[in-house]
Parts: structure tokens; sequence; C-alpha cells
């Protein structure tokens, strides 16, 4: 019977579940290797089948509401002869009393490596297929791997490297190597299956035994039947020329103008005004009068000129009655500050629907609520609820948590990170991360998208956008509610929950998702992405001041997935008439405490050339400023006849080397398109992550940390390594 004829028939008798027998039938159509088996009516029918089959043997009993058979002691092993199969039957009849309809004979299979594999729906992202370590350990080491349908066999075989326990696949104990194939073919039909019929919504493979010779096998399954979850009512898709608009007012309305201090009324129009917005700028108020010796309207309809952005701060129970003031005046874009919406519960979400339902209806597209606002530095558009002025650049950012955006923010704009554009996402209840995933899909002035995000309204959709922008550009990602406690309070602060984490992060990995685990992580790999070329390969080649560090950041290196290669003889020759005889002649070259600045750019100019390297670290070479001056204050104490003049001139012109080293390493990624990124010596109250060097895409990148600089590199190396993938 072919599958959709054996799926027919079992809704028809009413059942939620295939039997053992039928389960494993459906899965070999799909190219599952399963267990061969032979069904029997009688003990006797039994004992003839094991003849057949060869002994040992294992029998089950079968029947349509025998699922969980093991609990029922309905599983009887290596039995050795005829004998042993019809006691074992007996027992097995007396179990499962009239729920029995037969048995099923199998081959006592051996195997020391036990894997599960199955399928089952996620509400955000449809079927997902799993697999994992199985037996006893199965629940213990929650060692599993998950992928999105589709699965290839190329994300099949991702899944089975990310195993913690994948050597015991490899030759184990005297037995060969697991094949491969089975284990790939096993996964992408299991994604088939999924994909091909809906009503399958659950199947577990448990044990997908690993036999002697290394054949995988599906020794026991179940599939589960019913009916897809009723699809959510979604959103519908915004055009990404919309969302630019509100991006590029060119005059705004601030409804809810207020002349008090720390009010959002009046935070956001002085920070809008003091930020250089180059359109007019109206005040909203029904009181009227004057706020910071300007004119207040009393109402959108009094203002005289167009209004292309209309920034709502008044109480949440009053924003439906600017739907029509806004439609008649011809206001089509709303920046929704106002919390007091879904964030807040039922009656919120209701107040929120109806606002949208009405919004839609006269045309207006809002952004938020609930949002600590937005910000586009290449238009001079500072709205956010924080006073910071980041400046323009090719990173953008969106945070579903304000105030975690307009952090990150100000931290950008302390480090030199450019922003294309940031915005505080709010409740989305027009405007989904979705719908911003497609605007950077085709925004030319963005190269890196930052997002917080702690839950996605249209997990498919986001998905599969992700993916599309990562082929472009990369996304990097931090997911809030990664906890119990932070899907609670995530749920609170959206109004909505977190997709579970582990399906989450499946999906990011195969969209292509650079995924941070804390929030510095979201600046750090910014600034390398859009500052930095990405790396041809894992080889790092390493400049030190000093041993130590060259010790430490090659340990890092090799726990991130990078490798250190040896130094060719040709390259020690070289640099042997650059360093004294007594350097490290290895990689990490250690300039052996060397302050020469020369010398410092001679070795990086030949580790730059090597072929066997794709990207360079250097460490303590800049970063020397807080030492020196300490050096300087301890020489003017101790030493009343050591020349001023010179020891003032010391802090300029190590700013100088600093700044022509800087320079000279974006001049060689030019060169070479090896990133090169530095690790400083010592904090500095006013050093950046970020040099901007005039006239070169590049820009010279250091970190406080070797941590950070080393963490930075594998992860563009590894979307470096799916870029390549997705492109073949």
């Amino acid at each position: 019977m072919d599958a959709a004829a054996m799926i027919r028939k079992a809704k028809a008798e009413g059942r939620t579940a295939l039997t053992e027998a039928e389960s494993k039938e459906l899965l070999r159509q799909f190219g599952v290797p399963v267990v061969k088996e032979s069904i029997a009516t009688t003990p006797e029918e039994a004992a003839a089948k094991a003849e057949e089959i060869g002994f040992p043997v294992v029998l089950k009993g079968l029947g349509t509401k025998l699922t969980h058979k093991t609990e029922r002691g309905l599983v009887r092993l290596n039995l050795k002869d005829s004998g042993d199969v019809r006691q074992a039957a007996a027992v097995v009849a007396g179990s499962a009393g009239a729920d029995l309809e037969g048995y099923l004979i199998q081959p006592m299979l051996s195997g020391r490596r036990e894997f599960v594999a199955g399928l089952f729906l996620d509400d955000q992202f449809g079927p997902v297929v799993m697999f994992g370590l199985g037996g006893v350990f199965t629940e213990a080491l929650n060692d599993v791997a998950f992928r999105i349908a589709p699965v290839d066999e190329r994300d099949a075989g991702e899944m089975i490297d990310e195993l913690r326990s994948r050597k015991l696949l490899g030759p184990f104990r005297g037995e060969p190597a697991a094949v491969r194939e089975r284990l790939v073919r096993t996964l992408t039909g299991l994604s088939r299956l999924g994909l091909e019929f809906p009503d399958v919504t659950e199947v577990d493979i448990n044990p997908l035994l690993v036999g002697p010779d290394g054949q995988a096998t599906a020794v026991d399954a179940l599939v589960i039947l019913g009916g897809r979850p009723t699809a959510k009512t979604l959103l519908p898709p915004v055009d990404p020329v919309a969302i630019a608009k509100l991006f590029y007012p060119r005059s705004i309305a601030f409804v809810g103008a207020s002349g008090t201090f720390a009010k959002w009324g009046y935070m956001l129009f002085c920070n809008v005004a003091a930020g250089g917005f180059k359109g007019p700028i109206y005040l909203v108020n029904a009181r009227g009068g004057e706020i910071a010796g300007r004119p207040t309207f009393k109402s959108v309809g009094e203002i005289p000129g167009p209004i292309d952005l209309a920034v709502v701060t008044i109480p949440a129970e009053k924003v439906l009655d600017l739907i029509p003031q806004f439609k008649e005046k011809g206001v089509r874009n709303m920046l929704l500050i106002t919390s007091g919406f879904a964030e807040t519960g039922a009656e919120g979400r209701r107040l929120e629907e109806e606002l949208v339902r009405q919004a839609r209806e006269a045309g207006i597209l809002i952004l938020g609520p609930n949002t600590m606002g937005i910000c586009n530095p290449h238009d001079a558009l500072f709205c956010c609820g924080s006073n910071v002025l980041p400046k323009p650049g090719t990173t953008t950012l969106v945070s579903q948590s304000g105030n975690l955006g307009v952090q990150l923010l100000g931290f950008a704009e302390h480090e030199g990170i450019g922003i294309r554009a940031f915005c505080g996402s709010g409740n989305e209840a027009m405007i989904t991360i979705e719908d911003y995933m497609e605007a950077f899909e085709v925004d030319e002035l963005t190269r890196t998208v930052v997002l917080y995000l702690e839950s996605v309204k249209n997990g498919r959709r986001f998905f599969e956008s992700a993916r599309r922008v990562g082929r472009k550009k990369p996304v990097v990602l931090l997911k809030g509610g990664r906890t119990q406690a932070g899907n609670r309070a995530a749920a609170s602060h959206t109004g909505a929950l977190a997709s579970n984490l582990r399906v989450f992060d499946a999906a990011a990995r195969q969209a292509g998702i650079v995924v941070a685990e804390q929030p510095m992580d979201l600046l750090d790999l910014s600034a390398a992405f859009s500052s930095l070329p990405l790396p041809r390969g894992n080889r790092v080649g390493l400049m030190t001041l000093g041993g130590g560090w060259g010790v430490v950041a090659s340990d890092l290196c090799v726990e991130n997935g990078l490798t250190i290669p040896d130094l060719p003889p040709d390259l020690i020759s070289r640099i042997d008439e650059i360093l004294p005889p007594y350097w490290s002649r290895s990689n990490p070259i250690d300039l052996v405490g060397k302050f020469n600045p020369k010398i410092a750019m001679q070795v990086m100019d030949e580790l730059v050339k090597w072929e066997g390297c794709d990207a360079v670290l250097h460490l303590g070479i800049i970063g020397r400023m807080a030492s020196v001056r300490q050096m300087i204050r301890s020489i003017q104490e101790v030493d009343p006849v050591m020349d001023r003049k010179f020891l003032d001139a010391i802090p300029g012109a190590l700013a100088e080397f600093e700044n022509r080293f800087t320079i000279h390493m974006v001049h060689l990624m030019e060169k070479s398109g090896k990133p090169i990124l530095g690790v400083n010596l010592l904090p500095e109250e006013n050093a950046r992550t970020i040099m901007d060097v005039e006239g070169s895409p590049y820009k010279g990148v250091s970190f406080l940390t070797p941590e950070r600089a080393v963490k930075a590199l594998a992860r563009m190396n590894t979307y470096r390594q799916w870029r390549e993938r997705e492109e073949k």
C-alpha cells in the first residue's frame, strides 16, 4: 500500500497513529532504512516466520492501539528458538488483551551505538527534522540537532557533525564508521515526508541502530497523524518602499508635544531638533500656546503644511481618535511611541487590534506601538528616547527592546560604528521583523544587519527572508528569551511568546544568521563585518608584542574553529632579516618587545603576503598610550634632568605611529583581501573599536581583549563558509 493510501485508511478508521509495521513501511517508501520484518496473526505463524528470518529474533505485539509497547511489556527480545517465540507470543497476548491484532517478528539486531531521528511540527517554522544520540543517554545528555524542512544532503550532514557525540559515528571499538549515506538518507527522507504529507505531525525513530557493519537501521518507529494547526492570521507584508519613507520624512508633527522635562513629547522633539533635522517640525498639544518658544497647534488639522510623519506620545486610550484626523490631513505614517497596548494583556491587545484595523482602512502605516523611536543618520533624523547621535554608516540595527536598542546605539556612537538606521520595533502591530528583513534585502546602504529579537510573528517568512538577506550581507542576531524566566519576561514585554530556542537557533544556523551570545557581541560583530573583508579560510597569522598573548590567542583560535599554521622556511628567512636572532621563529610571531614602528610594519607586510594564512591578528602593537603616559609621569617624578620637551612629544609621536600603522593595515587589506584586526595593549578612555581611513572601503578594527577579536574573526569565517555553500 502506498503512503497516501495508508494514511487515508488510518484516518478513515479514526486513528491518530500508524501501527509500527505501517510506520516502518511509510518510512521505507521515503528512503529510510528500516529493519526487515514479518507480520503473524497466531503464535504458530509467529514461530514459522521466526524460522524463516533466522534466530535470534524479536517479537512485538501489533495493533492500532498499541503505540507504547515497551511500557506494556509487549516487546520480547533475543528469542533463540521456536519455543521461545511461542512462549513470548502467549505472554504478549496476555498483556495486550483485546488490543492485540497480531505479532511483529524481526531479527535481533546487535549494535552498541543507538541514535534517534524524528520529525515534529513547530508552531513558527513548520516541519522540523531531529537527529540525536539515543539509548539510555537520550534524555540525560540531550545531544540533538534540528533543521527546518526542507533538509537537503548538506543540511543532514551538518546535523550529524553538530552532535557532541559524533565520534560514536566514526570507527568505534573495532567496528567500522557508521555509513553516513544511510544517516543522510534517513534525515532527508523525514524532511520530504513532513513536507509532502501534512497529516503526519510527528515521527519517532528510536532506536536508529548502528550495527557492527556500520549500517544504520530503524528498529522501531511511530508515526503520529493529525491535522496541521489552523493557520494563524498573519499580517500582510509591508512594502519596503513604504518603510523607507518612514525614515526619510520631509516634515514631522509631534502629537502630544510637551514643555515638561523628561516627558516623551519633550525629549523626542528636542532630540530631533538638536540633531539637525532639515524639514519643518510641528508641535501639537490640545492646549495650544507655545512650547520651547515655538507655536503649538491644538490639532493636526491646524497645521498649514503637509505632514510626512506623526510622532505620537499621547495616552493609549486617545490614539484611536487620531485616525480620522490623520486621514483627513493626509498623514500616512505614524511613529507610535505610546505604550499600553498588546504588551499589557488582553484588553491592550484588543485596543491594538482595533487601532490597526482602523489605521489600515485609513491608509496609515504604524511603526510601534511601545517603541523607543527611530534614527537615520544619513538624513539627520534622530527621533529616539535617548540623545544619541551615531555617525552615518552601513550597519542597520533593529531591536524589539527599545532600551537595549538605544543602549547599543550609544555604544555604537562611542565605538565609532557607523549606523545606516535604527528602529525600536516595539509591538510590531503593523510592521514586523519580517518586513524589516525584506527591506534590508533591497536597501543598498545596509551592509550589515544587527537584530535583537524576542519573538517572530511568522517564523517561516523570517527564515526564508533571512536566508535571502544572508546571501548578500551578514545578519547578526541576539535572541532574547533563552531561558524559562527570559521567556516569561519576553511575553510580558512584547506581547508574544518566544519560539522554542533550540528550533530557533537551528533555523538561524540554516539561514546563515550569525548568532550572538550577549549584547556586546552584536557591536563587536557589527564592527568586524562592516569594516573588514571576509576571510577566505580559517588559517590565522598572529603577531604579538609579547609571548603570553600569543599563546592565549592561539588557544582561543583553535577553540573557535580557526587554525594556526606553521611558518614556512622562506617566510622565517625573510623575518630573520627584520627581527633579532632570538625571535620565536614560529606562528605566533613574537616581536620580542621591539617598539620600533618600522619593525612591526615590515613583519606585518611579510605575514600578509604569506599564502598560508587567510587573516592576521596583531596584539599589543597599538593601544600603548595609557602605559606611555604613566611612564612619563613616573619619569617626571624621579628624573628632574630629563628633557621635558622630549617627554611632552612622546604621546604625539605615539599617536602618529598608531595612526600610520592603522592606515597601513587598511591599505594591506585593500591589496590582499585579507582581514587584519588588532587587540589593544591597554584600554584607553578615548580609544574606539573602529578607525576610519578616508577613501577606503575598509577600516581599522581593534578590540580590547583577544577573546573579542578571535570570536569576531571566527564568526566571520563561519559566515563565509555558509555563503560559499549557498553559492554552490
